[in-house]
């Protein structure tokens, strides 16, 4: 996966507490990759309600910190976090509300963008998490794409996948299912993203 800031990249943003986000992320990223696009990884920094950002600038490990230039530049987008609550955790809750001059200059919109998630238990709000990742996409105006069920993962999953987006259930491993559902999604909004770049 490349950085070249001239090439036409997917961003995938996300944030990944005890690393199940990621393992879908990486996933994302081959199916964005399959489609002939860079799959640009990127993550954001734990915050705390004291004092804002808690890490470094720059992680140890991993993939490194998005930029606001990283999110403005991208031809699409595909944003994860873990479930808390039903909702986005507060990291990239934090980072997409510091996006307010992306809005006023216009700079997503018509670019496309999906979600995904995971949840420590089948019942653990997915749906609705990836539904709060939506409406700050939609407000930025972007065009929200999920899972359509031409994808047959979506019929036979036991655990994680849904037509809103790519989701895992945590255990040690991403089943065949969710493998399947994550590559799909991510070459789904790479296709988009150049087919949109023609007609814009």
């Amino acid at each position: 996966m490349t950085n070249n800031t001239d090439n036409v990249y997917i961003l995938v943003l996300y944030y990944s507490r005890h690393g199940h986000v990621k393992l879908l992320a990486d996933q994302i990223a081959l199916g964005i990759e399959s489609a002939g696009l860079e799959a640009r990884l990127r993550t954001v920094p734990a915050i705390s309600a004291v004092c804002e950002a808690t890490e470094a600038e720059i992680p140890d490990k991993g993939d490194i910190y998005c930029s606001a230039e990283d999110l403005a530049q991208c031809s699409g987008l595909l944003m994860g976090s873990p479930t808390r609550f039903g909702n986005m955790a507060a990291p990239l809750k934090y980072f997409i509300d510091g996006t307010a001059n992306l809005w006023l200059s216009g700079q997503l919109i018509d670019k496309p963008a999906g979600v995904f998630t995971s949840s420590s238990s089948l019942h653990g709000g997915q749906e609705s998490t990836l539904l709060s990742m939506m409406l700050p996409l939609l407000h930025q105006g972007m065009v929200i794409a999920g899972v359509p069920y031409s994808e047959t993962a979506l019929t036979s999953t036991h655990s994680g996948g849904t037509p809103y987006g790519s989701s895992h259930v945590e255990n040690n491993c991403l089943s065949s299912e969710e493998i399947q559902i994550c590559r799909s999604h991510g070459r789904r909004i790479a296709m988009l993203a150049s087919k949109l770049r023609t007609e814009f």
